[in-house]
């Protein structure tokens, strides 16, 4: 146990004892603790394996991963739509938990194989994703804004993709789109600072 990650356990108004109880399982496993993001981090040899976190209707550990796991009782679930290699498995119940602790054990070590493998997720090409019109229509009406956003990672293309698509109505698009044009001329991502 990590001494930087125990608050995490205490401050929590729900899912206490359930979290008790995940935090006991994964760390029945050869895995390290760390906090990152704000959460308990499994890791092996320094690489992300499994998090625990909470959410309002149910807990879950989420395999980094997780795409690339068999996935033999189909228990794994895929957190949003645009999520690639993540998948949770989902708690309601301490029970469950229980009930379930050798499967949960098998995917963590089955993880864990995962990552000694060296297997890597096949992650979309930017250019998979859906150019929402509203974007497209402002980098064609400047051209040093295409210059700047084609000089951004993929990672923060992918950002500002998902951000601009999220809304329904196009006027809500553009409007986003307005609000973020200085930041990537100023070779920023989305959450960039």
């Amino acid at each position: 146990m990590n001494p930087k990650v125990d608050f995490y356990f205490t401050k929590a108004k729900m899912w206490q004892e359930e979290l008790g109880k995940l935090r006991k399982i994964v760390l029945d496993c050869p895995l390290t603790e760390e906090l990152k993001w704000g959460v308990p981090c499994y890791t092996f040899e320094k690489s992300n394996i499994v998090l625990i976190h909470v959410f309002k209707e149910y807990c879950a550990l989420l395999f980094v991963k997780g795409v690339l796991l068999k996935d033999a009782r189909g228990i794994l679930i895929t957190q949003t739509e645009n999520t690639q290699a993540a998948r949770q498995i989902r708690f309601t119940n301490l029970q469950e938990i229980e009930e379930l602790e050798p499967v949960i054990k098998a995917y963590i070590h089955e993880a864990i194989e995962v990552e000694k493998s060296g297997l890597k997720v096949n992650f979309k090409n930017t250019t998979e994703f859906a150019m929402p019109e509203e974007f497209q229509n402002k980098l064609d009406e400047l051209p040093a804004l295409k210059t700047a956003f084609e000089a951004l990672t993929p990672g923060r293309q992918r950002a500002y993709f998902l951000h601009f698509s999220a809304p329904k109505q196009s006027k809500t698009r553009a409007s986003r789109v307005e609000k973020c044009i200085q930041q990537i001329l100023n070779g920023k991502g989305l959450n960039d600072p």
